[in-house]
């Protein structure tokens, strides 16, 4: 869907305007949506649609999977939750999971960043280079 540039600035603006101290808030966001929805201004559904993009790419980058063959301990967790918040803040909320197709190590997604340490990864790149 083409957007015109008065939009996609009035967007960002919106946006920026739903963030307090760097985080998202929710209930910002819905009042917003809410007054764009009742006062419905020139362009606003190419507005919502912009907003909303830009509220998923916020969410995503603020959410972390974390995946293990085998369960990790307190200690391991405590410490992979240390390291992730020290790369992205305090506001990330941290998932784990277990997948015993990794075989070993970890694979860490932090929004759009993959950190892949895992066993299954290292076997298939070391398949490829034959």
């Amino acid at each position: 869907m083409k957007i015109s540039k008065q939009a996609q600035r009035d967007a960002r603006q919106l946006f920026r305007s739903c963030l307090v101290n760097g985080l998202l808030d929710e209930n910002r966001v819905r009042e917003l949506i809410g007054l764009l929805s009742a006062k419905k201004p020139r362009g606003y559904v190419e507005i919502l649609a912009r907003l909303h993009r830009l509220v998923k790419l916020e969410t995503q980058r603020c959410s972390a999977r974390v995946e293990s063959a085998t369960p990790l301990s307190a200690e391991s967790q405590a410490g992979v939750t240390n390291r992730i918040q020290q790369l992205y803040g305090n506001g990330v909320t941290i998932a784990f999971g277990q997948n015993a197709a990794l075989i070993g190590g970890l694979r860490i997604q932090v929004g759009s960043d993959l950190y892949d340490g895992s066993v299954k990864t290292r076997l298939e790149k070391l398949e490829q280079s034959f």
